[in-house]
């Protein structure tokens, strides 16, 4: 019967997914590389302007920038439709950040290690918000190897948090951040956690007042 045959048909669980980083760090082309759907930007000319106030080091061949957000879907499977909102690289943006994160269930924060300290507002962010991501280090031409330990030292990021490279520009390598970030959210999700999100420590780990007695 006609009925029976839509009802049996599967529906992909949809899931939010943000892609957040600074300004120019491949945050479109990370979406539009994997998006499955014509993706969705506001990418908008930068005009003198933003001079004095958006920074373009290192990104000075850069003529366009999203304003509000990018957006595309990808279907990892049968079960699995991932939503991917791009956050704004810009700071006088960040008040939309909150709008977007609204219920995501994890981020990927893309990282140019040519500026790596532009990745800074984004982890903070999110470490903050006490939700799982990852850091993907996108290659750039011309930019020098950095080993991934280096970039999670200098992020100060735990030892829990995913750091891989990728290719924004590769839809295979994409993906691989994709799928590396959904088994983080199953994991964290899974993990028992304190009242404000984080990992409870150790059973055998003294109180920090203990600690302090001891010395």
């Amino acid at each position: 019967m006609p009925g029976r045959s839509r009802s049996a048909k599967t529906v992909p669980l949809a899931v939010k997914i943000v892609v957040s980083g600074g300004l120019g760090v491949g945050k479109t082309t990370f979406i539009g590389a994997v998006s499955e759907i014509e993706p969705l930007d506001t990418e908008a000319a930068i005009t003198q302007v933003s001079v004095g106030i958006d920074s373009l080091e290192g990104v000075e061949s850069k003529t366009t920038t999203p304003v509000a957000l990018d957006f595309g879907r990808i279907t990892l499977d049968t079960a699995i439709a991932l939503y991917l909102f791009g956050t704004p690289g810009q700071n006088r943006f960040t008040f939309l950040w909150d709008d977007l994160a609204e219920g995501a269930l994890g981020t990927v924060v893309l990282a140019d290690t040519r500026r790596i300290e532009d990745c800074f507002p984004a982890v903070d962010y999110f470490e903050a918000r006490g939700a799982p991501f990852v850091l993907a280090v996108n290659r750039f031409e011309g930019a020098v190897p950095v080993e991934l330990e280096e970039v999670r030292d200098a992020l100060g990021l735990s030892t829990d948090v995913p750091v891989l490279e990728c290719d924004a520009r590769e839809r295979g390598s994409v993906r691989d951040v994709l799928e590396a970030l959904m088994d983080r959210v199953i994991g964290f999700r899974a993990a028992p956690r304190t009242r404000n999100g984080k990992l409870p420590p150790p059973a055998s780990a003294a109180p920090p007042a203990a600690e302090e007695a001891r010395v």
